[in-house]
């Protein structure tokens, strides 16, 4: 009886350990990857590096690389749409407060968009020329930033989906940020 009581204990322990490994390894958010010239757009399928504004890269699970967004609200469209291709495993965007300039939002300046406070309805137009949630790594670089171009400061969550989308995009002159 003792021997049998064992003998499931050690089995139960066995099972287990390969679990808590696999929960472990679905733990693990992949790293952010550098941008390259060779870095295309997911929609537009054109090289990312040739527009100005922030980018947006997201991983999905069993994917060896990442898919590239020219504008982060791109991005945001394809996390809530319905043609997702697998499991979200990290998504990054640009650090505006870290980039050089509009026109070069740096190659490794990544955040995680979780962690990022974006602001949305700025005269600031994004990489193609439509409204943009531009991201921050900090409260204070969003608050400068809408002190000069205008917007709302907003969690990725709270971007609304009317915010979304050519549908409800009205194209802006202004292609010159401030930073």
């Amino acid at each position: 009886m003792i021997n049998r009581i064992l003998s499931a204990l050690v089995l139960s322990a066995a099972l287990a350990l390969p679990l808590a490994a696999c929960k472990e390894e679905a733990a693990v958010k992949p790293a952010a990857v550098t941008m390259t010239d060779e870095a295309l757009g997911y929609y537009c399928q054109m090289y990312l590096a040739d527009h100005g504004g922030p980018k947006a890269q997201i991983h999905e699970k069993g994917q060896e690389h990442p898919l590239w967004f020219s504008q982060v609200s791109d991005a945001v469209t394809y996390l809530r749409g319905g043609e997702k291709r697998g499991d979200v495993t990290a998504v990054y965007v640009s650090d505006m407060e870290k980039a050089p300039s509009w026109a070069e939002p740096g190659r490794d300046n990544w955040i995680d968009a979780d962690a990022a406070v974006f602001v949305i309805g700025s005269r600031q137009a994004g990489a193609m020329g439509m409204p943009e949630a531009i991201p921050f790594g900090s409260q204070k670089a969003a608050d400068d930033f809408v002190a000069r171009q205008g917007g709302a400061i907003v969690k990725l969550a709270d971007i609304p989906d009317s915010y979304l989308g050519p549908a409800n995009a009205e194209p802006s002159s202004h292609s010159d940020m401030q930073m």
